[in-house]
């Protein structure tokens, strides 16, 4: 006979200690997302330092960054897969375990070759952790008000991820070295694994009722890789060339191909009922929207303050630390009026927080001072960010079937990381061209080049501002929970047999 559990397999009425236990499950799992988003900015400060120690040319310092955004994003849906079918507790741990040894290797690398093997393998394993753990979060927080906090601290994580990734590689760099940078995952990821030991819950594994998508998962991993790789290339070769536009028509042909699959199989990869249905649609194509908009700030910002204010490396990484502060306490306020206003008010006014932080930005002149031109835009799109990111990510995950919680937030991964893609090949050729057109107009006038990198760095954060505000309208006519419905559907129960 069945009996019916939650996703996690234990009774409905969960006693004080097992509510605990809960929360320091929660921390467990923050901490391995703050590894996944931190690493993709941590390496940025220490590039420079990693190319020279290891002789690696201008043509190659690229895959520093890009051999672990590449696998990563390619591997996203097929790691959420792999979470829901074999239990995300699991493919958690697995995750973290390959992780550590990635950052080991990579951070003792004696040559490009073991340096771009060890970002790579990051990535692969970044691709299980990042399902599984905001699976996880779903799964075992399935009370309304609970689990709008869990998200809230989720997304905090996450969102503040990017910038204390700066801060942390800033304070290495200066006082350790490059290495550090890499090889400061390795404990806090086995730190994690005795977490996830000690208080994740075992959830139960989605049962299958035949084979893996194997058509579906080559074709999406291979599209993934290419659309991704596609605007690597565009930021480094230019949007026109021949590269780049293969990359993209491969990918394109290759992510149409994978839809068509998904609509004829038995036993899809990816269920098109997650993405179909409305109000998860919008949360998926904001996820895909708001990193282009955040790397508008992360990046120019950053070269602002180091190339035109000659902040050092630390100096650079805490002059970022009000962007956590800030998406702290938004995140804080999202996760406790989520519940009774419901995600569209807070997702409004994220997205109009943001564009109004980077239209602040966009009006930086040369010689203007930190706490007035930058600190009061970096507190708006902080607050704004908080905003979005706790709405969004209870949004794209609700009302799924626990059995497809894996691959739904992996597709909310892949969006977001198609987006930060998106964002530095965009903003990165733009802002080159944009100042090599002020030198050409404006050879004469005093710091011209410094000058020059301002105008294109305000260009960049119009553009930011842009996709912001493009967020508004999805938001209003897309995402259409009311509070009431975030109370319905949260015990996700699965049968397991006695």
């Amino acid at each position: 006979m069945t009996v019916a559990t939650d996703a996690l397999g234990t009774d409905e009425k969960a006693s004080p200690a097992k509510d605990s236990r809960r929360w320091f499950a929660l921390a467990v799992i923050a901490m391995a997302q703050l590894m996944v988003v931190l690493d993709a900015t941590i390496v940025t400060i220490a590039m420079p330092f990693a190319q020279q120690d290891l002789h690696i040319s201008d043509g190659d310092k690229q895959w520093i960054f890009t051999a672990y955004t590449l696998i990563f994003g390619g591997l996203l849906l097929l790691g959420g897969r792999l979470a829901d079918y074999l239990g995300r507790r699991r493919i958690l741990m697995v995750g973290l375990v390959g992780f550590a040894a990635a950052s080991a290797l990579a951070g003792l690398a004696q040559n490009q070759a073991e340096l771009f093997a060890g970002r790579a393998l990051q990535g692969a394993f970044g691709a299980l952790l990042a399902p599984a753990a905001l699976s996880l979060v779903s799964v075992t927080f399935t009370e309304a008000k609970e689990r709008a906090r869990a998200f809230g601290v989720f997304a905090g994580v996450s969102a503040a991820g990017a910038a204390l990734g700066l801060i942390a590689g800033g304070a290495l760099v200066e006082y350790a070295n490059w290495r550090w940078s890499l090889l400061v995952n390795t404990p806090v990821a086995l730190l994690a694994l005795v977490g996830a030991f000690a208080f994740v819950i075992k959830d139960v594994p989605t049962p299958r009722t035949g084979g893996y998508d194997l058509p579906g998962a080559i074709t999406v991993t291979l599209g993934l890789i290419s659309i991704v790789y596609g605007f690597s290339r565009a930021a480094s070769d230019g949007w026109t060339a021949s590269a780049t536009l293969a990359l993209f028509v491969v990918g394109v042909a290759l992510l149409a191909a994978f839809v068509a699959i998904e609509r004829r199989t038995a036993n899809p990869l990816l269920p098109l009922r997650i993405p179909g249905e409305i109000n998860r649609g919008g949360s998926y194509l904001i996820a895909l929207l708001v990193p282009i908009a955040m790397f508008a700030m992360f990046l120019n910002l950053s070269f602002y303050l180091q190339i035109v204010q000659h902040y050092s490396a630390l100096k650079t990484g805490v002059a970022f630390l009000p962007f956590p502060a800030g998406i702290v306490v938004s995140a804080g306020i999202a996760s406790a009026v989520l519940p009774k206003i419901g995600p569209r008010p807070l997702m409004l006014a994220g997205s109009v927080l943001g564009a109004a932080g980077l239209l602040w930005l966009s009006r930086l002149e040369f010689g203007d001072s930190y706490a007035a031109a930058l600190l009061p835009a970096m507190i708006l799109i902080a607050l704004g960010m908080g905003f979005l990111f706790v709405s969004m990510q209870t949004t794209a995950l609700h009302q799924v079937d626990a059995e497809d919680s894996g691959v739904a937030s992996a597709l909310l991964n892949a969006a977001q990381q198609v987006g930060g893609s998106i964002g530095t090949a965009l903003l990165t050729t733009i802002s080159v061209q944009v100042a090599e057109r002020y030198v050409r107009n404006n050879g004469a006038i005093d710091h011209v080049m410094q000058r020059a990198s301002v105008h294109s760095y305000d260009v960049a954060f119009l553009i930011g501002a842009i996709f912001f505000l493009l967020c508004i309208p999805i938001a209003a006519f897309m995402v259409r929970d009311k509070p009431e419905n975030l109370l319905e559907g949260d015990e996700h129960t699965v049968h397991v047999g006695v």
